[in-house]
């Protein structure tokens, strides 16, 4: 039989501690709101720890709400971390020019390293986007459908800087053709 685990609201007596509330369940811990003393983490198998009075008894760890903000976290921690791919040779240590059409403007001239990885971060980006969608819980097969078709037309959009990468596997694919 699983041993269900002591939800929040749940009342408690600790040894050391005094009464208190659970305002929070980990794996192995509570967490509680000491009258006295504050908030500390027990052990669920702190032998001088007892429960008064047990609520919201649950056989899962944690709610999907702390799951879902633990992700959100992790995506925000790791977001600017990109796969390394390898500009093509030709273009190291180029420089993009942009050159205005009216001649008595300055060029501007961005290195094609920073240009490269930025396209690289958006491609990584899109494809977070693309996971998020699949994974949606509330949006109908219907609506990920739509944005996925929104995601593709991206790629074809960006197909343009695949002359960037040295591989042809990381470069962008849009919508294929019959003929393709």
């Amino acid at each position: 039989m699983e041993e269900l685990t002591l939800g929040i609201g749940s009342r408690v007596q600790h040894a050391h501690f005094g009464p208190g509330v659970i305002v929070g369940v980990k794996y192995a811990q509570y967490r509680v709101t000491f009258m006295d003393h504050g908030i500390k983490m027990i052990d669920k198998t702190d032998p001088l720890f007892e429960v008064l009075v047990a609520e919201n008894q649950t056989a899962e760890v944690e709610t999907a709400s702390e799951v879902e903000t633990s992700l959100l976290k992790i995506l925000r921690l790791w977001g600017g971390i990109t796969e390394v791919v390898p500009l093509g040779d030709r273009w190291k240590n180029g420089t993009l020019v942009l050159q205005p059409g009216d001649t008595t403007l300055k060029a501007k001239e961005v290195p094609i390293e920073t240009f490269f990885h930025k396209i690289v971060m958006l491609r990584d980006r899109l494809r977070v986007l693309e996971q998020q969608i699949n994974s949606h819980k509330v949006m109908t097969d219907e609506d990920k459908i739509n944005l996925q078709q929104y995601i593709t037309r991206i790629y074809g959009s960006l197909t343009t800087f695949n002359v960037l990468f040295r591989d042809k596997e990381h470069w962008f694919v849009g919508e294929k053709t019959g003929n393709d």
